[in-house]
């Protein structure tokens, strides 16, 4: 082959690389091209919102039904106010509940639609009055181990007053005991 072929080979293959990784960086960061579906607004509000971004999906089922549109912060009620554009051809009853979830441990934030009973339907403006805010795994990390730390020491010591040593491991004792009763 000559060079000239080589090259222009060469060439296409790097191009086609680069158009590769364009794909991915889109999709990975939701810009992908979309269908221009029309969609309604509702808001939100949640006292934490962990790593949900603008843009972010909001699901019910599995199944794509929006898009996170705006996050704003409100300097009254100190919560995050959540803008989500739901398509239109999907209807949820007006008692819906939206909740801060992650896909797997690591994984994307998103939000989660549940549909609730109410005969009306959500209109563009209206709010979703019932939420759940994210579970912050570093708080969760945290409160076990101070929970552990707590016991530890009235276990070791066996001579502590009980008094003093229920109320503050009355809560860990509860959730110790059923784990102890199946070691035997």
């Amino acid at each position: 082959m000559e060079r000239t072929t080589i090259d222009l080979w060469f060439g296409a293959f790097v191009t086609a690389g680069f158009v590769a990784l364009m794909v991915l960086a889109l999709k990975v960061g939701n810009l992908g091209a979309e269908r221009a579906a029309e969609t309604y607004k509702v808001e939100a509000r949640f006292d934490n919102i962990g790593g949900l971004k603008v843009r972010g999906p909001v699901r019910s089922a599995g199944v794509l039904v929006g898009r996170v549109s705006e996050i704003h912060f409100d300097n009254e009620k100190y919560q995050a106010r959540v803008m989500l554009a739901l398509d239109q051809r999907y209807k949820w009853p007006k008692d819906t509940s939206a909740s801060i979830l992650t896909s797997g441990l690591l994984g994307e934030t998103y939000i989660g639609l549940e549909a609730g009973g109410d005969d009306k339907i959500l209109a563009n403006g209206d709010r979703i009055a019932i939420t759940q805010s994210a579970v912050v795994l570093e708080k969760l990390i945290g409160q076990f181990l101070f929970n552990k730390a707590q016991e530890t020491p009235a276990a070791s010591t066996g001579s502590a007053p009980a008094a003093s040593a229920a109320p503050a491991t009355a809560g860990a004792a509860a959730a110790v005991v059923p784990a102890l009763a199946g070691k035997k």
